[in-house]
């Protein structure tokens, strides 16, 4: 059953859950820092990140995030209305590409459709929330993904797409296989930490200290 849009889970109960589950990742656990909860955002403002993330460092997201901020007078907030309204030229000059201009606007009319609602969306499970979101031009399983389990702080998501969980598991797991193989090797290990998944993951992060921007 999905959890409420306001259900946080116990994170010392999680941690206690896959310690047990797996001796493993509970030498992971033991050997990191404690992972806090995460507080439940705006799901339009988490998507038009993500997408400013895509495929560049931290630094340069955060730098060009403030630029687009400052083009929403006067409290920075992208207002959908605003966003959808403004040219390739104007987001150009945030440091925003033209592909990615043209993923935001997606997005800000997403929601002026009012189709980002978080109390609908966070009550959805795994698949259907991304066959949702993944309607959106430019959003993808990952991206959405990485909103359940940072902006919804859902407890049982399981990102094995994700190169930082491939690369931990291979290196903790000593997992050798590739493709389709190691897809469903790291779901075969994974199944014990049901239903903390996203902790588990978090977790594995960590441990590469490369832990994603929602």
């Amino acid at each position: 059953m999905t959890p409420p849009a306001d259900y946080t889970y116990d994170h010392d109960e999680a941690r206690r859950h896959l310690s047990h589950a797996d001796p493993v990742l509970a030498d992971i656990i033991a050997r990191g820092r404690p992972v806090r909860a995460s507080s439940h955002e705006d799901l339009y403002l988490a998507l038009l990140k993500a997408v400013v993330s895509q495929q560049i460092s931290t630094k340069a997201a955060a730098a060009i995030w403030r630029k687009l901020e400052g083009l929403f007078k006067p409290d920075g907030y992208p207002e959908p209305n605003v966003l959808v309204q403004l040219s390739d030229e104007d987001l150009r000059g945030a440091g925003i590409s033209k592909q990615k201009a043209g993923y935001l606007r997606a997005i800000a009319e997403f929601n002026l459709a009012g189709q980002l609602d978080h109390a609908h969306l966070s009550q959805l499970h795994e698949d259907a929330f991304t066959q949702h979101l993944t309607q959106i031009k430019g959003v993808g399983r990952w991206t959405a993904q990485m909103l359940q389990m940072f902006a919804l702080d859902q407890p049982d998501v399981f990102a094995e797409g994700d190169l930082g969980i491939q690369n931990a598991m291979r290196r903790h797991y000593g997992l050798t296989e590739t493709g389709r193989a190691l897809l469903k090797r790291m779901t075969e290990l994974a199944e014990p930490w049901r239903p903390y998944r996203s902790l588990a993951c978090k977790y594995l992060w960590q441990s590469l200290d490369n832990t994603p921007e929602s």
